[in-house]
């Protein structure tokens, strides 16, 4: 039976500033965990931590297999995907053959050369990742003519095309009006429901906070909150933390 992600005790250091100190966090299959905290956290350093792109301490699990040591492709054909907050598609292929490129076994070079020889097939797996997605209706649109938030669900279907049993999203709603993120919540839940397993960083507190079972919240790299997000949003800790250091210095001094 499938274990999901699991780290304990991940450390992250820059020279002496410790981006990450003894984070813990369990991602079971089918399950989203929000990964929130405020700018200098250490949200994005996690995900490139646990994904393989920054040395690390402590120990990174997925489905029971220590990865310690294994590059960010390895770790990806393992099942352990990600999003980066930058959006790079090609833009003069369809939104297929975007999500044909990441889930081709073989170079992205190969796949390109085919593209341009005809045009893509639609597998079974592209077209189940279009459908979980919404994205039917524009598997023959060029990638150049969607909106942004067509685009950001695109990036979700890229890493989703090689079937991962996890998946760390970084900042998927940046740029996105609150109606476009109310679609990609949708969207998210239902990959989550599909029984993939999700990390979910992003500054929209209300998406993470409405789509997440279970939210973890980082301040100057250590964990300062966890628990489903009806527990979190009222944490005092958290409200500090969002609220900067002038409510902390007046919580110390409450308790003083």
């Amino acid at each position: 039976m499938s274990d999901g992600l699991s780290v304990r005790g991940l450390r992250v250091s820059y020279g002496g500033v410790h981006a990450l100190s003894g984070v813990d966090l369990r991602v079971p299959p089918g399950e989203l965990v929000g990964l929130i905290g405020p700018n200098g956290a250490g949200k994005t350093t996690f995900v490139d931590a646990v994904t393989g792109f920054v040395r690390y301490g402590g120990d990174v699990e997925l489905d029971g297999a220590d990865l310690s040591g294994l590059s960010p492709h390895t770790r990806a054909r393992r099942g352990l995907a990600r999003t980066w907050q930058s959006i790079e598609l090609f833009d003069g292929l369809s939104v297929a053959e975007n999500i044909a490129v990441a889930a081709s076994p073989r170079s992205g070079w190969a796949t390109l050369r085919e593209t341009f020889r005809g045009p893509v097939g639609l597998g079974g797996e592209i077209e189940r990742t279009l459908a979980l997605l919404g994205l039917e209706s524009r598997a023959d649109t060029k990638a150049g003519d969607l909106s942004h938030g067509e685009r950001k669900l695109v990036g979700v279907a890229r890493a989703l095309a090689g079937r991962p049993r996890v998946i760390c999203l970084d900042e998927p709603a940046a740029g996105l009006d609150s109606d476009e993120s109310v679609q990609l919540g949708r969207r998210l839940r239902a990959v989550v429901g599909a029984g993939v397993g999700m990390v979910l960083v992003d500054h929209d507190m209300a998406l993470v906070l409405d789509v997440s079972d279970q939210v973890v919240v980082l301040d100057f790299g250590h964990v300062i909150a966890c628990g489903p997000p009806s527990l979190v949003r009222n944490d005092p800790e958290v409200v500090a933390a969002y609220l900067g250091s002038t409510a902390r210095a007046t919580r110390t001094e409450e308790a003083s």
